[in-house]
């Protein structure tokens, strides 16, 4: 019978290869799928059935792909611990609500996000506010209104997928179907509608309490007179050696 013997040093090679192993596995969601793109970690999720984001997704992840699941909202520090971050793909998702923290910790370093083919109406402006990310926001159903204008003037859009950002639904009918960007390039400015809303409000309010304090003072005076009229009368029945009107201005 022969022994082999193993040198040490190959022991050792084999052991941390499978440490390394067991490391990567178990640092990768086991619904996902962990390579390497261009020398950095990507972690592939897409078309897993995914209802919400991954708790247990690599820190040192680079590319991030979600896209074709059900995920239907993005918590606040849903990416807080990803700082190697760049690119992050949610398109073709079930979103309809985004947290205003909802990218906060991945702000600085992340090129590309993808939020086309979702759910989303309406996206908070402080949501995206440290943003340096190129944005695609096609193919959702929005509300046309001031917080989405907003968002076209602060945040850093891709020029290939604004003229697909269209009017689901508009304070007026005429702009529903429209590109957002056709509605506002006519001269449209949905903040200043808010802002003449406010006012409108904002009048018929102080309208409404100067209506009120004016009939309480209407009241008030009435009142007072009719308390007046009743103690004159009254002055008046009583039996009295002096002249009543010498009474009523005695009293008066």
């Amino acid at each position: 019978m022969t022994l082999t013997i193993i040198p040490a040093a190959s022991v050792a090679q084999a052991f941390f290869c499978l440490l390394l192993c067991v490391s990567w596995g178990s640092s990768c969601p086991p619904s996902c799928q962990c390579t390497e793109r261009a020398g950095a970690k990507a972690v592939l999720c897409s078309s897993r059935h995914l209802e919400e984001i991954p708790k247990d997704i690599p820190k040192d992840a680079v590319f991030l792909k979600l896209d074709a699941n059900s995920i239907t909202r993005i918590p606040s520090n849903a990416f807080r611990h990803l700082s190697h971050l760049e690119e992050l793909d949610l398109s073709r998702n079930a979103i309809e609500k985004i947290d205003r923290a909802a990218f906060k910790g991945v702000a600085a370093g992340l090129r590309t996000l993808d939020l086309s083919s979702n759910r989303i109406r309406s996206i908070p402006k402080e949501a995206l506010l440290m943003l340096n990310a190129k944005l695609r926001l096609a193919n959702n159903p929005w509300h046309c209104e001031c917080a989405l204008q907003e968002v076209l003037w602060e945040a850093r859009l891709d020029p290939d997928s604004v003229q697909d950002i269209t009017c689901h639904t508009a304070p007026r009918e005429e702009y529903v179907g429209k590109p957002l960007l056709q509605v506002l390039d006519a001269g449209v400015n949905f903040c200043s509608v808010r802002q003449r809303t406010t006012d409108v409000a904002m009048f018929i309010t102080m309208f409404g309490w100067f209506a009120m304090v004016i009939a309480y003072v209407v009241c008030y005076v009435r009142h007072n007179r009719e308390d007046t009229r009743k103690h004159v009368e009254y002055l008046k029945s009583l039996p009295s050696t002096q002249d009543p009107a010498e009474t009523i201005s005695t009293v008066l």
